[in-house]
């Protein structure tokens, strides 16, 4: 399980390689009392919060481990985390398996910083199995993007960063995929402020946690729906699952409609590029801002590499 030990100890290990990112007042959200602010995670390197774990987990690996190699699955910003801190920390090879739909944009900044980018499988849930199976046949170090301390620990700093620039937060919301950032988030936020309230976010198209937890049943794979959102479709991952909670006090299911929206406001009147997975926290924001009036709340805005054509889409319509 993942300690807030091991989140000081990650911040330690990537402090310097990393941006700190603005939290900034919202004003078209902050109404009825209620004040949010947006933590910009879209704004650090790689345009995703993603590199926080890549890089906690690669400064914990010994030599012969990254001499060996490491291998990720991802649907693409964990692929570009891992391509980044590879590229940075002298990992000589980096293999990252994404989906046949990853979005162009992300797989451009794999590439770029070197990693070999295969792409399998029609979903996530089927990129990584075939990833898993490449890991034991090539025998290299398997990164996991959610169920793993060490990156569970880095993407536990967004909540350190989070209530050092505003310690009256009151609820801080957050996507939910695999469950790896609301995890660390969780962990980080309660320790420092126990009566702060953790809200996860889902899509209609893919609810899988609340499924889990309903059901009381790890489901490490998880049927989609057609999504915008393909950093939130497939399974929950065993750590968070596990740790759920103890970490979540509740999970909101937003519609696509919503996402859309938030998506645009976002953009024009906010001035602040978010992908789908990014957005989704605004989207509970607009669909129930009765759960967050008369409180201080933070939106992690997680990432902003969207497809370029669903950006021009959604302006235009």
């Amino acid at each position: 399980m993942v300690t807030f030990e091991d989140i000081i100890s990650a911040k330690e290990r990537i402090e310097k390689y990393i941006s700190v990112t603005p939290l900034d007042f919202s004003m078209k959200l902050s109404k009825d009392e209620m004040n949010v602010y947006l933590k910009l995670e879209c704004q650090q390197k790689l345009k995703n919060f993603k590199i926080r774990g890549a890089l906690s987990k690669i400064t914990s690996l010994t030599e012969e481990e990254k001499e060996r190699g490491i291998i990720a699955s991802s649907s693409g910003n964990h692929a570009s985390g891992i391509s980044f801190a590879s590229h940075l920390l002298g990992v000589k090879k980096s293999k990252v398996f994404v989906p046949e739909t990853a979005p162009s944009a992300k797989i451009e900044k794999i590439k770029y910083y070197g990693a070999e980018v295969v792409q399998a499988g029609k979903n996530y849930d089927d990129t990584h199995k075939i990833a898993l199976e490449v890991t034991e046949k090539e025998n290299l170090t398997f990164v996991d993007s959610s169920s793993d301390v060490e990156v569970i620990a880095g993407q536990g700093t967004i909540a350190l960063e989070i209530l050092e620039q505003n310690p009256d937060i009151d609820i801080i919301v957050v996507p939910i995929g695999g469950g790896g950032i609301i995890t660390g988030v969780s962990v980080a936020a309660k320790h420092i402020k126990p009566e702060i309230k953790i809200v996860g976010v889902q899509t209609a198209a893919c609810p899988a946690m609340v499924k889990a937890l309903a059901d009381k049943k790890c489901y490490l794979e998880y049927p989609s729906e057609e999504s915008i959102c393909d950093a939130l479709v497939g399974g929950v991952s065993e750590i968070p699952y596990k740790m759920a909670e103890q970490c979540i006090d509740r999970i909101v299911v937003v519609d696509e409609s919503k996402i859309k929206q938030a998506i645009t406001m976002l953009l024009l009147e906010e001035k602040v590029v978010a992908e789908p997975a990014g957005a989704v926290g605004v989207a509970a924001i607009i669909s129930y801002p009765q759960l967050f009036k008369g409180k201080n709340v933070a939106v992690i805005i997680t990432g902003g590499n969207i497809d370029q054509d669903l950006m021009k889409q959604l302006i235009i319509s």
